[in-house]
């Protein structure tokens, strides 16, 4: 029944197409069977979104994808930057665990629960704190997917800024392609090719904590090979040169794909990992991610 009930829900969220209630109707459908009994698996979700992608990939002009990293990464990398920065001297004064902070910050500033998860092993994280840490990014994905393309549509960003937008200032790589979905189909295009770009950071990174903690044997298969996909997509899509129904057609596949992913996604809501959060942490998880919204408009503005 419960399978059935599961199934109705999805193909309920494919036909609608909004990336928004198929995010909310994964959550709905996690919450009515109980949050503890996962029919469908996590990497369901991330496999789907990275299908989705990797075809999305083949739709993109490559000279476009280039021109568009060229102009952006150097702001993605000062806005990395910036708030590794803010947030770790924010946490010092809020008296955030160290490893804690570590772990949010990381997600804020690069690729939420990738980057937590890529790194929890090799901080020695507690489980409880990445519970914590992906509760709380969990709520602030779905915050974004609802409201900023309400945001941006209300004041008439076009579509390369408000992907630019997403793409710096949303945390995980699923919810920057649901906002960006929102918002329109020109948007989805920016907003994932710049979200790969930032997801990069994860290499700097990785290579930085392994130095400070002497040991990365168990984060080096965790980086997503599927960026590199992405970006041999792209350059395979223009080799191959689709007409305009054929680009059609994928573009629709990817949506479908990445509709589907989300709705996994919020199949995967855990009440417990929420209900551990203390006010202290999603305070400054919170004013963190308002900090990195503004960063990011502005960053997009001045280009």
């Amino acid at each position: 029944m419960n399978l059935l009930l599961g199934a109705v829900l999805a193909f309920i969220a494919l036909i609608i197409g909004s990336p928004l209630v198929a995010l909310f109707l994964g959550i709905s459908f996690a919450l009515l069977i109980g949050s503890n009994e996962k029919l469908i698996l996590k990497s369901t979700g991330t496999k789907l979104l990275q299908i989705g992608i990797v075809i999305l990939g083949l739709t993109i002009s490559s000279s476009g994808a280039t021109t568009l990293t060229t102009k952006y990464f150097p702001y993605i990398s000062l806005f990395v930057i910036v708030i590794f920065l803010v947030g770790l001297i924010a946490s010092k004064v809020l008296r955030i665990d160290t490893k804690l902070s570590i772990l949010l910050v990381s997600g804020t500033a690069i690729c939420g629960a990738t980057a937590m998860a890529a790194i929890s092993p090799l901080i020695k994280a507690k489980p409880k704190d990445l519970l914590t840490s992906l509760g709380i990014i969990f709520i602030f994905n779905a915050i974004a997917i609802a409201v900023l393309p309400i945001i941006g549509n209300h004041i008439e960003m076009s579509s390369e800024q408000f992907g630019s937008w997403v793409a710096l200032a949303v945390h995980d790589t699923s919810s920057v392609v649901g906002a960006a979905l929102s918002f329109d189909d020109n948007a989805v295009e920016t907003a994932t090719t710049l979200k790969l770009g930032r997801t990069l950071w994860l290499i700097p990174l990785i290579i930085t904590l392994g130095v400070f903690y002497k040991d990365n044997k168990s984060t080096k298969s965790i980086f997503p090979i599927f960026v590199f996909a992405f970006i041999l997509a792209i350059f395979a899509g223009n080799q191959l040169n689709f007409n305009e129904q054929v680009l059609s057609i994928l573009k629709n596949i990817s949506s479908i794909f990445l509709v589907g992913a989300l709705f996994c996604i919020g199949t995967q809501i855990d009440l417990i990992s929420i209900k551990v959060i203390n006010s202290r942490i999603i305070i400054f998880a919170f004013l963190l991610w308002l900090f990195a919204l503004g960063a990011a408009y502005y960053l997009i503005n001045i280009t």
